[in-house]
């Protein structure tokens, strides 16, 4: 695997185009405790500033949570095509309304009995302070070939590359 790294504003574009490319996460918080508390969330934005967005509850354990200890750590994963991502950062709370009704769709609506003006939505910002990514070089039957070829032949073929993202 090769190295690369993103820095300032090609590192933002690469965050983005990583993480709302990919969508869903894990995401994690109470790290401190264990087990570590993950749930499934579905990115709604990456912004100019690098921050990454999530619509969530305030009745959720993620909320409280992050009330008490902001360190998250996010975990994305696209198996299609061998692209991985892990942003460590901390989590802060909204209510702005225009970025709710910005966000706002049929998806989300299932998740609020009251709909937009549920007085349990809350915006869930992540700011990363540590971004480490992998990913294929090639697609996914190509990165393939090559790891069996270099099984096969012991010949090293760069099949990927990985680095940070500094922003």
């Amino acid at each position: 695997m090769s190295e690369l790294h993103y820095i300032g504003q090609e590192g933002i574009d690469k965050l983005k185009n990583l993480a709302e490319g990919i969508d869903f996460c894990m995401f994690c918080s109470s790290l401190s405790l264990r087990p570590i508390n993950a749930s499934p969330m579905s990115v709604q934005e990456v912004d100019d500033n690098g921050d990454i967005w999530f619509l969530g509850s305030k009745s959720s354990d993620k909320y409280t949570d992050i009330l008490q200890d902001g360190n998250v750590q996010l975990f994305f994963s696209k198996n299609s095509d061998f692209t991985y991502l892990s942003i460590y950062g901390t989590g802060t709370f909204s209510e702005d309304q225009t970025r709710i009704d910005k966000y706002w769709n049929k998806m989300v609506e299932g998740w609020f009995e009251k709909g937009r003006e549920d007085p349990d939505i809350v915006l869930i910002k992540v700011m990363p302070h540590d971004i480490r990514y992998w990913e294929t070089k090639d697609n996914k039957i190509i990165s393939m070939a090559k790891v069996l070829w270099t099984s096969v032949t012991g010949d090293k073929t760069d099949t990927g590359r990985e680095g940070n993202i500094e922003i």
